[in-house]
């Protein structure tokens, strides 16, 4: 397993701040490695929502199935999903107010790629600190688009 956790201050009130992480039509706004979004259910913020993601990293694109396992909006989001050959993720976000409409941001992103420990090791050598550079990248992002808009 590997994984890659940031925590960022954003001065915008949580509700925004929520809006924007959980509207797929505005991944390409500040996730990075996001290309397209399809299958989505008609209600992303209740739980068992589900959607089809395309990312693309080091030169490769994959798409991961997500569905929402958890949901306490405007706080708590958790999204389990599938990837290419038997690879798995959990992203969780954590949101809390900060006051003075500013919004604390956690990021949690678990990762399982296929081939077990054998395969964690070969991503760490592939793939490197790419996801944590991914990952803060999104968030510098997100805090400057909701922060200049």
């Amino acid at each position: 397993m590997s994984e890659v956790k940031h925590t960022i201050t954003i001065n915008a009130p949580i509700q925004k701040v929520w809006d924007t992480v959980m509207d797929p039509n505005k991944f390409s706004d500040w996730v990075t490695i996001h290309r397209a979004v399809k299958n989505t259910s008609p209600d992303l913020q209740r739980k068992g929502a589900t959607m089809d993601q395309t990312m693309h990293m080091r030169g490769l694109s994959f798409t991961v199935h997500w569905r929402l396992t958890d949901v306490d909006a405007p706080h708590r989001a958790e999204w389990n999903g599938r990837g290419p050959a038997g690879s798995t993720a959990q992203i969780t976000y954590a949101l809390s107010d900060a006051g003075d409409d500013t919004t604390k941001f956690e990021y949690s992103n678990e990762f399982n790629t296929p081939g077990g420990r054998l395969g964690n090791m070969a991503t760490k050598v592939i793939v490197g600190d790419a996801s944590d550079r991914e990952a803060r990248n999104s968030l510098e992002k997100l805090k400057s688009l909701l922060e200049n808009s």
